[in-house]
């Protein structure tokens, strides 16, 4: 089993979800983050005074596939987040030792 962990643009979270929806992958859990990468954030106009925003506003969704299904995937997420824009995000995959339903004790891959 992999963890894929992936950084984007909030307002492509529903794109990611529906592509990921239409593969058949039924579970995520997303949480909102702050973030900066290359473009090490942003100055802003406010009231005629600049500021600069050091951390920007990001999407961090988590998914657990088994390893038949990494590549695709993580296909799926790059096509659907891509802006071809700076601050498109990253991913990570990495390994998962176990997994349980709490419900009803299932491991591993009947558990997701």
């Amino acid at each position: 089993m992999k963890k894929i962990e992936a950084v984007i643009k909030p307002f492509k979270l529903e794109d990611v979800k529906d592509a990921l929806a239409e593969a058949g992958i039924t579970g995520m859990t997303v949480t909102e983050v702050k973030g900066y990468g290359r473009q090490q954030g942003h100055s802003e106009l406010y009231r005629g005074a600049e500021y600069v925003v050091d951390f920007l506003p990001k999407v961090k969704l988590e998914v657990v596939v088994t390893e038949e299904n990494v590549d695709m995937v993580a296909s799926k997420i790059v096509e659907s987040a891509r802006t071809g824009k700076i601050g498109d995000g990253k991913i990570f995959i990495s390994d998962i030792e176990k997994a349980i339903r709490i419900r009803t004790g299932e491991e591993d891959g009947e558990a997701l």
